[in-house]
C-alpha cells in the first residue's frame, strides 16, 4: 500500500509513535489523517501540525471503550466515505507479574488487546464490502519474545500478535492486509527518564525512524513491521532452540533484577 491519496485513522495520535505516523502520513499525501487519542491537548497539537498538508480530523477516542471506537470509525466514514488504513497503536505498560491486581490486569488486556477487537469490528465490515483494506496493529517486540519485568506487558503484546495472525489468515483472500508493529525501545513517554530498559540493548529508536519502517512495511506489504531487525534474530534462536532460550533469558532477567536491585540501593 501507498498511503498517498489514502483515508487513514491512528490511535495513540497525540503523541509518540502515534504522533510520528499522523505527520508522516500526511508528508506521504494521504487524502485525510484522523487522528484519535484521550489526550486532547495532544490531538490538537497533532492536528495543527498536519492541517496545512491533508485533511485532518481529531476524534478523542478511548480505545478501551467499544462505543468509542464504533464512534471513531462512524465519523470518519461520515467525513471521507472510507477508511483505507487503521492503525491501531495505542497501548500501555504495567510493572510486574502475576501479583499485579486484577483491576490493573483488565485494563491493559482491554488497551492493548481488546483496542485491536474492537477497531476489527468496526472498520471490517466496511473493508469487506470494498475488498480492500489494511490494519496496522501495534505490538512489540515483546509480542513474539517477551518482556523482562512485566508479565503483563508481555501476556497481551503476545495476544495482540496472536489476533493480528489471525485476522491475516481468516480475511487475507478477502483483500485485507495486515501488518503487526514490533519495534523494541522507542522514545516515547513510556520510556521516558529510563535507558529503555531490557528493551534498550539494541538503542532506542526516535518515533520518526520508526515511521520510515512503517511506510516500507506498508509499501511492501509485509506481516512484520520491523524497526528493530535483531528483533527477527532473536525469533529465530528462540524458536530453533525454545529451552536454550529460555536459558538466556532467565540470564538476562537475572542481569537486570541485579541492575535494579543496585540501583534501588544507591537511591536509599
Amino acid at each position: 500500500m501507498k498511503v498517498r491519496d489514502k483515508v487513514v485513522i491512528v490511535t495513540g495520535g497525540a503523541s509518540g509513535i502515534g504522533r510520528a505516523l499522523c505527520l508522516r502520513f500526511a508528508a506521504e499525501g494521504a487524502r485525510a489523517v484522523v487522528v484519535s487519542d484521550i489526550n486532547l491537548e495532544g490531538i490538537d497539537r497533532t492536528v495543527a501540525d498536519i492541517a496545512g498538508q491533508t485533511k485532518v480530523l481529531g476524534v478523542r477516542t478511548d480505545v478501551a471503550d467499544e462505543e468509542d471506537v464504533s464512534r471513531l470509525v462512524h465519523n470518519t466514514l461520515e467525513a471521507h466515505g472510507q477508511i483505507d488504513l487503521f492503525c491501531s497503536n495505542a497501548g500501555i505498560f504495567t510493572p510486574g507479574g502475576e501479583e499485579v491486581s486484577t483491576a490493573d490486569w483488565q485494563r491493559i488486556w482491554d488497551i492493548n488487546v481488546m483496542s485491536h477487537v474492537y477497531a476489527a469490528r468496526a472498520v471490517l465490515p466496511g473493508m469487506l464490502a470494498r475488498g480492500e483494506g489494511y490494519l496496522l496493529n501495534t505490538s512489540s517486540a515483546a509480542g513474539l519474545l517477551s518482556q523482562v519485568g512485566s508479565a503483563p506487558y508481555s501476556v497481551t503484546k503476545h495476544a495482540a500478535v496472536g489476533f493480528a495472525e489471525w485476522l491475516s489468515i481468516t480475511y487475507g483472500k478477502r483483500g485485507i492486509r495486515v501488518s503487526v508493529l514490533c519495534p523494541q525501545a522507542v522514545r516515547t513517554q513510556m520510556t521516558a527518564n529510563t535507558d529503555g530498559g531490557v528493551a534498550g540493548l539494541d538503542g532506542i529508536l526516535e518515533p520518526e525512524q520508526l515511521a520510515d519502517t512503517v511506510i516500507e512495511t506498508l509499501a511492501e506489504e509485509r506481516f512484520l513491521c520491523l524497526p528493530h531487525p535483531e528483533v527477527l534474530t532473536y525469533m529465530q534462536r528462540k524458536t530453533d532452540d525454545y529451552d536454550r532460550w529460555l536459558g538466556g533469558m532467565r540470564r538476562l532477567h537475572e542481569r537486570f533484577e541485579s541492575v535494579y536491585r543496585q540501583r534501588g540501593q544507591d537511591d536509599a
